[in-house]
């Protein structure tokens, strides 16, 4: 996978999408200087909500078209101290429209969206509250994180509407996986398929953290500017990170034209306040929704969120308790055989159930004590002076050992994961534990290398046309270290330094 272009870093990640200063004409944007709410730049269909142009909405202040209940409100929440999105209902001349208040450290920010917007659905209170209900009474029976997201594609495609509802998992290189799909007959499916990185870029990850949802009801919209052009604040673009109606950038457009999807919404999904997963629902025709519609699907990303942190968590939980108790077990036979050798010999596979390992081996020097399977003498002996030139100080581990010692490749299927532990660096005495290559194939929609085309200009791009399968056959990496398991190897390694120290003649 190392071989792959990582236009993510590369690339991808260098685009400055919150930047855009384009909305979608769902809805009108305001900046509002704080004090006096004088409209200094506006998205220019703010003409047709408030019958005036927009060059003359500047510097008037936007009480002047609010009825004195909605002028009320309105001041209310803002002296609420409240920096999170508030939503409001304000009068606007003669039209109901729903505010989204962002708070910038410099101004404020309005999107303005109509409540009676004829092609959004006309959900009760209490229609959205029982099915709502019944969505999360499901996700909390679920008892896996798989399980959790199966239920939740079908709960979410019959609540929403959507044509298709995908849950995506990102892996460590931030490539995402379909774990689960609801769709209509005749969509192309997408479950089990892996998606580059680049597809969901950093900048774009990011921003999920700020704003939970990104809406885009049609593809095919006509762009909307702001104006002026410079906010006359702060001399630069409006920083657009947490607009719902914030512009598409071309490539994503034209990513979806390729997926052949005309509406989309995207879902965070946050795991210990960082980005987990996605729920992904694409149309193949225009899908508008109201701003409440989209706060359901808000809601339910937390509910499914806190479902999977708390399965997750308890899974940690029970791991960590069951190599803390593995860890003792070893410790008691370093101390009841009266050093680390004896210990380690006596020890019989403890060692290596504790690191789910295959291998391990024991360096004094230059003598190798080994359990299970090991590279061959002169293999090994190799490693370890690679090893002694590390100097290591801390516990060390890799997963594709090949990948930084490419003599590993030739015994991949008994070491291409390595954990080392140091014992007595002054002596290069180390711990180390082998894992063997884990041969899978991954499913990629579409090539990878082709995630992203560039033009002979090399500034114009595209993102691929084809999302069909595309199959890659990975070797000579193990299954990853857990983090539990390098805090074990951590623990294990002061433990041994302190026994170190006080047996000098252990």
């Amino acid at each position: 996978m190392s071989n792959h272009k990582n236009y993510d870093s590369e690339f991808c990640g260098s685009l400055p999408i919150h930047y855009i200063n384009l909305v979608q004409p769902y809805g009108v944007l305001l900046v509002l200087q704080k004090n006096t709410l004088n409209i200094v730049q506006a998205s220019e269909n703010a003409a047709d909500l408030f019958d005036t142009p927009v060059e003359q909405l500047l510097q008037q202040t936007l009480y002047n078209w609010l009825d004195a209940l909605s002028a009320d409100v309105l001041t209310r929440k803002l002296s609420g101290n409240i920096k999170e999105k508030i939503p409001v209902s304000l009068s606007v001349g003669n039209k109901k429209a729903l505010a989204l208040v962002h708070d910038k450290e410099a101004y404020l920010v309005i999107e303005l969206e109509l409540l009676n917007n004829p092609d959004a659905r006309d959900m009760s209170f209490v229609d959205v509250y029982q099915e709502v209900k019944y969505a999360m009474a499901a996700i909390d029976q679920a008892v896996s994180s798989q399980e959790v997201c199966t239920i939740a594609a079908r709960e979410l495609k019959k609540l929403s509407g959507f044509d298709k509802v995908m849950i995506y998992l990102f892996d460590d290189n931030w490539n995402g996986t379909v774990l689960a799909e609801e769709m209509e007959e005749g969509m192309e499916s997408y479950f089990g398929f892996t998606f580059p990185a680049s597809d969901i870029p950093k900048q774009a990850r990011a921003l999920y953290l700020k704003n939970p949802y990104r809406f885009i009801p049609d593809r095919d919209y006509t762009p909307v500017k702001l104006y002026p052009v410079i906010n006359p604040v702060t001399d630069s673009f409006v920083d657009l990170s947490d607009c719902n109606m914030r512009g598409v950038a071309a490539v994503h457009v034209e990513y979806l034209k390729n997926m052949k999807v005309t509406a989309s919404m995207s879902t965070r999904i946050i795991h210990n306040e960082k980005l987990w997963g996605l729920i992904a629902c694409h149309h193949r025709t225009a899908k508008p929704m109201s701003y409440q519609e989209c706060s359901v699907f808000e809601l339910l990303s937390n509910v499914i969120s806190a479902k999977i942190n708390s399965l997750i968590n308890r899974e940690q939980l029970f791991f960590t308790t069951q190599i803390n108790n593995r860890r003792s077990l070893f410790v008691e036979h370093i101390y009841n055989g009266g050093g680390i050798a004896k210990g380690f010999e006596d020890s019989g596979e403890d060692i290596l159930h504790l690191f789910n390992a295959t291998g391990a081996v024991l360096v004094e020097g230059n003598s190798l004590s080994t359990k299970g399977q090991v590279p061959a003498g002169s293999e090994l002996e190799d490693i370890v002076l690679w090893l002694n030139a590390k100097k290591l100080h801390q516990v060390f581990c890799e997963n594709h050992l090949s990948d930084v010692y490419e003599h590993a490749a030739g015994y991949a299927g008994i070491a291409s994961g390595i954990l080392v532990i140091p014992v007595n660096i002054a002596q290069d005495e180390y711990m180390i534990l082998f894992r063997p290559e884990v041969i899978r194939t991954i499913n990629w929609g579409g090539n990878p290398d082709e995630a992203i085309r560039f033009e002979t200009d090399a500034k114009s791009y595209h993102p691929r046309h084809s999302f069909k399968l595309w199959q890659q056959t990975v070797r000579n990496i193990s299954l990853p270290w857990k983090e539990e398991e390098l805090q074990a190897a951590e623990s294990l390694r002061s433990f041994i330094f302190e026994y170190v120290t006080r047996h000098k003649d252990y």
